[in-house]
């Protein structure tokens, strides 16, 4: 679904007060009205000085952010909005120092807010499955080290990559960080991120033989110095990757780095809707359900 460009100045003009922040997100909550969640009754009041809706029925009282990614948070929704808008615009990505600095919150809070922004950007991605021609490989986070590179270094962190091609231009993509290369890795993550039957092309990894079992699978023996002309694309995708944590976040640490891939994969996978993006971070956002693994913000 196509989505209206908006700019900062238009930004700050619909979603710079907290009421127009509380509209937006109740009309996604409740697009034919209030609803109350324990007796359905469409019959309630709003209550300013708690900022909770009573269900005229049943007196249940329900705040607006109660069951959505905002749940139990302590921080302003236009401060939220303002992060989703400077999440979307940024590029490169925006670390949380620089989100911290924008939004006036410490860097904790910041992290946090990106962390969960993070998850509703993989939780989009994860509708989507790849498909027609796809070329997949793996790869290997981590600083440069003395020693092994690439399959089997030490102190570097594995990740799944698949692209699709389209008329010699990458289409959407998929990544996942793994503890280890294995099939059964490879299994799971052709299940999540590929509809069956695709023509797949890797190399000849043995780990990656899993894909002959659900899909047309092309591979051969490649050396080093010809593998950008078998896998071109999923080598550019990694390539980008890779400057894409070094540029903006100087490295990562293992613990987080499965959603700074969320984040590059969904940037990527839009690429072509740039200006939209404020916009369809933002539905995104509001249609997520609270995240219990998360600190509250």
């Amino acid at each position: 679904m196509k989505m209206p460009e908006i700019s900062l100045l238009e930004w700050q003009k619909r979603f710079g007060t907290e009421r127009a922040c509380e509209k937006v997100l109740a009309k996604i909550r409740w697009p034919n009205g209030f609803i109350c969640p324990r007796c359905n009754s469409a019959d309630a009041s709003f209550i300013k000085t708690r900022k909770v809706y009573q269900c005229s029925h049943c007196r249940y009282q329900v705040s607006i952010t109660a069951s959505t990614l905002f749940h139990s948070t302590n921080l302003s929704l236009v401060k939220w909005f303002w992060a989703i808008y400077f999440t979307a615009t940024d590029k490169g990505g925006i670390s949380a120092l620089r989100l911290a600095k924008h939004i006036g919150v410490s860097w904790p809070t910041a992290r946090k807010i990106l962390g969960k922004i993070r998850i509703a950007m993989a939780d989009r991605d994860s509708i989507y499955r790849l498909e027609n021609f796809i070329e997949f490989d793996d790869a290997y986070i981590g600083g440069k080290r003395p020693g092994k590179r690439g399959r089997g270094a030490a102190g570097k962190k594995p990740i799944l990559v698949a692209v699709e091609t389209k008329d010699s231009k990458a289409g959407f993509m998929a990544v996942e960080a793994v503890n280890v290369i294995s099939k059964e890795t490879v299994r799971h993550f052709l299940q999540h991120h590929m509809k069956e039957g695709q023509t797949v092309r890797t190399d000849a990894f043995p780990a990656l033989n899993p894909v002959k079992e659900m899909h047309d699978h092309e591979k051969k023996v490649v050396p080093a110095e010809e593998v950008s002309k078998w896998l071109p694309m999923v080598h550019i995708v990694i390539s980008n990757l890779k400057i894409f944590l070094n540029g903006t976040f100087h490295g990562v640490s293992f613990k987080y780095l499965q959603e700074y891939l969320d984040e590059f994969s969904y940037r990527f996978n839009r690429r072509f809707w740039e200006p939209e993006l404020p916009l369809r971070l933002l539905n995104a956002c509001l249609a997520h359900g609270p995240i219990k693994s998360a600190e509250n913000c």
